[in-house]
């Protein structure tokens, strides 16, 4: 076989599998198909009120986006460009509404913070997505929590490697159910809140961002190529704090479904 043919059966192959997973039918014979040795569970997140789920294709987290919260983590909001850092598809830990989630203490650390945001899902996507145009791909918003061991982040931080380890771990990505932009509008404005123990923590608005929803994903799409699927955590307040077990956090965005969380 030239080297040309087997580019093309390779190609045709990977063409076939991407449409066996999709649950596409072929017309190739069954020798041709590829097989998968394990199957690997696909993340979905519910829609309020709706018998549908959202597939989560990729996490976006956005850094230091309100200005206090800069200031506290010891950085310079009015020089500090958009920064991204993402997390694994499957920390997602769904909160119920109306129910309270139990949330496993994550190991390697002795500092374990909260730090509630808004998620925002998209519908569609794109490179160079312009401003203007930028939440008409927006298919909803949640209520998240962006846990984060923050020794092991410090400690990352100040040895001048990535703080993954710190961000991207089991169940760190929190998150309520979604509801559809056509239902609760854009979340440009109003109250989020984070208390613990019935005490508040985080209270702030969310105009207070300093890159808003529409500036992130264009800021994003820069860089990568949006899809829908997407979501982007859009940053937290400041007074972010530890939890330890036996904590109940209480997450509030004006709007949308509260979520509630015990540490265990």
């Amino acid at each position: 076989m030239s080297s040309m043919d087997r580019r093309t059966a390779l190609k045709t192959a990977g063409v076939l599998g991407v449409g066996a997973a999709a649950g596409c039918t072929s017309t190739a014979s069954a020798e041709d198909q590829t097989t998968r040795p394990f199957q690997v569970p696909e993340t979905t997140v519910p829609v309020l009120g709706r018998e549908e789920v959202f597939p989560v294709r990729r996490i976006y987290c956005m850094g230091r986006n309100y200005a206090a919260h800069a200031i506290e983590m010891g950085s310079d909001p009015d020089r500090e460009p958009p920064f991204f850092f993402q997390k694994p598809t499957d920390s997602v830990q769904l909160v119920e509404p109306g129910r309270t989630a139990d949330h496993a203490y994550p190991p390697l650390t002795e500092n374990y913070h909260y730090e509630i945001e808004l998620v925002v899902a998209l519908k569609g996507g794109g490179r160079n997505i312009p401003v203007e145009a930028a939440l008409d791909h927006v298919y909803g918003y949640a209520v998240g929590l962006d846990m984060t061991r923050r020794d092991l982040q410090r400690a990352m931080g100040d040895e001048g490697k990535p703080w993954e380890i710190g961000k991207s771990f089991d169940d760190s990505a929190v998150l309520g159910p979604l509801h559809p932009v056509e239902e609760v509008g854009h979340r440009l404005e109003g109250t989020i809140r984070l208390q613990v123990n019935g005490e508040t923590k985080q209270d702030a608005d969310l105009e207070q961002m300093i890159w808003n929803v529409a500036e992130q994903i264009h800021h994003i799409s820069q860089g990568s190529e949006l899809k829908p699927g997407d979501m982007i955590y859009s940053g937290t307040p400041e007074n972010v704090g530890p939890v330890v077990p036996g904590d109940l956090m209480e997450g509030y965005i004006q709007g949308l479904e509260e979520i509630t969380v015990r540490v265990v």
